[in-house]
């Protein structure tokens, strides 16, 4: 279970997502895009052995899902931070806030990096073949990884794709001032 730092981290990366896809022009074109992107950053965070989404992601049929990920996009419309996947309102502050806040932290710039590598990577992509991308990641069980399987293998609702429950050796911790300002201003 997210704790509400947890929560306003991933609102916060949420936004920095859906600012960096619309810098870059690429067209998020539905929740399931955007989905995708966050499970890719989030898998290349737990490989290097860091955290910076706090989601836990199950196969469907339609593509891997967070269903708190679904329910932090509903919560910022309704809130009306976000209109579609649109940055407006309060919610634009929290990109300066954000980047502050990992200026000069290894950890947090090292997960920045994955963040952006991902978006260039895949952004651009139409849903089709983010899909793809995702279906034809290969996991492993941690107590197993030597044993792979292709997403695509995976049989729908069966298991955690990137369960919380994973070590790692660095997480996005932003300092107490940071959070109470995001907390503001997403005003949870």
């Amino acid at each position: 279970m997210r704790k509400p730092n947890d929560i306003i981290i991933d609102r916060t990366l949420l936004i920095y997502v859906l600012h960096l896809s619309e810098s870059k022009e690429f067209s998020m074109v539905s929740d399931v895009k955007l989905q995708h992107l966050v499970f890719l950053a989030e898998l290349q965070m737990l490989g290097k052995g860091l955290r910076g989404f706090h989601y836990d992601f199950m196969r469907y049929p339609y593509g891997v899902i967070s269903r708190d990920l679904d329910n932090d996009l509903l919560a910022m419309r309704k809130k009306e931070q976000l209109q579609n996947f649109d940055i407006v309102g309060r919610s634009e502050k929290c990109i300066p806030l954000l980047e502050g806040a990992i200026t000069g932290v290894e950890v947090h710039e090292q997960i920045m990096e994955i963040i952006q590598s991902v978006i260039v990577t895949y952004g651009a992509q139409d849903l089709g073949e983010i899909a793809k991308s995702v279906e034809d990641v290969e996991i492993s069980a941690v107590d197993t990884p030597e044993e792979k399987i292709l997403i695509l293998d995976i049989p729908f609702h069966a298991m955690m794709l990137v369960p919380s429950r994973i070590e790692v050796t660095g997480e996005l911790i932003l300092p107490p001032k940071t959070l109470s300002q995001l907390t503001k201003v997403l005003s949870l």
